[in-house]
């Protein structure tokens, strides 16, 4: 059974489960919903399957991702039929990684502690085997997009809209900003949670 007080939000590729719209989701809806807000795996196969792990096993209302959080989202969401919201989703990984190749630290703290990774070719030949299947399922589930107007690395509305109809703009960039969070994101978030239990 759906937990209808449950959102999970799945973070960007850089950052992590304390980034700020994580933060700033759960502080908006404390007391009314549950956020979850986990770190995933570097991986891509294994990043995908923790998601789906977790899916099953808080049966959330609703997945909100941003940029790759919003790939595996899209994922999850077509393969156990969750609602999503898809915030500036980054659909092609490869393309993103190809320009970033190299030693990294994670821009917010993770729950190990483990700051580092590394961009390697074997990292983005992972990715390219798993973006090969996005969109292989089709989903019943709603799933809605939010894009910031001023979002100058993910530029995937048209391919959004080949596969949904439901997107809403923002004045922002491409990672939302706590404000942006709470004036933007939480009103749709709502409307989102109410379909769900509309449904019930």
């Amino acid at each position: 059974m759906v937990n209808d007080k449950t959102i999970i939000f799945l973070h960007g590729f850089f950052a992590s489960g304390s980034c700020e719209p994580a933060k700033a989701l759960a502080e908006c809806f404390k007391g009314k919903y549950n956020v979850l807000t986990p770190d995933f795996p570097l991986h891509p196969d294994d990043a995908l399957a923790y998601v789906v792990e977790l899916c099953k096993k808080h049966r959330p209302a609703l997945l909100v991702g941003n940029s790759c959080g919003a790939f595996y989202a899209q994922m999850a969401s077509a393969r156990l039929n969750i609602p999503a919201l898809l915030s500036n989703p980054y659909f092609i990984m490869t393309d993103f990684l190809k320009e970033r190749k190299g030693k990294h630290r994670y821009k917010s703290p993770r729950a190990d502690g483990n700051q580092d990774f590394e961009i390697t070719d074997a990292l983005i030949e992972e990715f390219r085997n798993l973006q090969a299947r996005l969109f292989a399922d089709q989903g019943e589930a709603m799933v809605w997009g939010i894009f910031g107007d001023n979002d100058s690395i993910a530029h995937f509305e048209p391919m959004f809209l080949e596969h949904y109809h439901t997107t809403f703009h923002f004045p922002g960039a491409h990672t939302p900003k706590a404000e942006e969070i709470r004036e933007y994101y939480v009103p749709i978030i709502e409307r989102m949670m109410g379909e769900v239990k509309n449904e019930k």
